[in-house]
């Protein structure tokens, strides 16, 4: 399979502007307010920056699993 991007909500701080949300080359994740960001599954490009970038490793890039 391949690669998806998640929010893991509990690593979120969700009290600043979310730094990996400039990171994106596609524009992929939105932020409302100091919330968590939100994924726009139909641009992600599961590069990654997104997950390296965030310092509390709140996105993370993992595997999908078959089904």
């Amino acid at each position: 399979m391949g690669k998806k991007l998640k929010i893991i909500i509990e690593n979120c701080p969700r009290n600043h502007e979310c730094p990996a949300v400039k990171v994106c080359p596609v524009g992929a994740l939105t932020q409302k307010d100091f919330e968590a960001p939100e994924i726009d599954y139909e641009k992600c490009i599961r590069c990654g920056k997104c997950s390296n970038f965030c310092p509390k490793k709140a996105l993370v890039l993992h595997e999908e699993e078959s089904k």
